[in-house]
């Protein structure tokens, strides 16, 4: 926006050609979907498009819309054949497909990096699908990140090693399934806020995930908040965003 109204008052940019490219603010109606292109300014990034139970097609549409502003896109929870779809059009040639993460991830401008590293610790390799979404997010988004996985409860001195660097960290997030009591080590070790990804990881009485979940809301470590279960792209916004706060960045409202 910032870019455009300095066009326009050098004279390089007309009128009419500036009132074209506001047109679709604050969001532009595809007959199914309303995209949000306002969100970048809001938020300081543009939306994420949630693939189950969208047409292929749908997708298609939304990420090309996304795409057209000259933004980063992402999309979450997308099958290969998805990916497949999108690079059919020929329009994403820097597109790629994060198999391990289910996202599809067009990087077009660069995102000032963060200060400070974001861990994103896993109980066990099991969970690395859902930490690898909120790795792929937080990315994204400008965060440095370090994956630290398998540490879980069952083996607590893997974890020790690590403590180091954790205690240096803004926000930590934390994915774990079975009993899900990571979360409440963590929260117990370090001085910043802990977000508790919860995964469907388990054996029947997980429930799918409600074991841990109820583990991690009943923590008994201040500062330990939780997200929905295997929800590891939320984790990766709020952790962006109290990181954002801490070092002063505030919101990307980008040009």
């Amino acid at each position: 926006m910032r870019k455009l109204l300095e066009e326009v008052k050098a004279g390089e940019t007309a009128i009419e050609d500036a009132i074209e490219r506001l047109r679709h603010l604050p969001f532009e109606e595809l007959g199914f979907a309303c995209v949000d292109h306002h969100r970048q300014i809001r938020q300081g990034f543009p939306e994420v498009v949630f693939c189950p139970g969208k047409a292929t097609e749908h997708i298609v549409r939304i990420f090309e819309s996304l795409a057209a502003r000259g933004d980063n896109v992402l999309a979450t929870r997308a099958e290969p054949h998805m990916f497949e779809a999108l690079a059919a059009t020929g329009k994403f040639a820097k597109a790629r497909y994060e198999k391990l993460a289910r996202a599809i991830i067009l990087e077009q401008r660069e995102v000032p990096k963060s200060k400070s590293v974001l861990p994103i610790v896993t109980a066990g390799t099991a969970d690395l699908p859902v930490a690898s979404e909120a790795q792929v997010t937080a990315e994204i988004m400008g965060q440095r990140t370090e994956l630290i996985c398998d540490v879980g409860v069952a083996g607590l001195h893997r974890l020790f090693k690590h403590l180091p660097k954790l205690q240096k960290a803004n926000v930590v997030v934390v994915v774990a399934g079975m009993d899900g009591a990571l979360a409440s080590v963590m929260g117990g070790l370090v001085s910043c806020p802990v977000i508790a990804v919860p995964t469907s990881v388990g054996y029947g009485s997980s429930f799918g995930g409600l074991a841990a979940l109820f583990t991690m809301l009943n923590s008994c470590a201040s500062g330990v908040t939780v997200v929905n279960i295997d929800n590891g792209f939320s984790a990766a916004v709020a952790a962006t965003l109290i990181n954002r706060k801490i070092e002063g960045g505030g919101s990307d409202g980008g040009d």
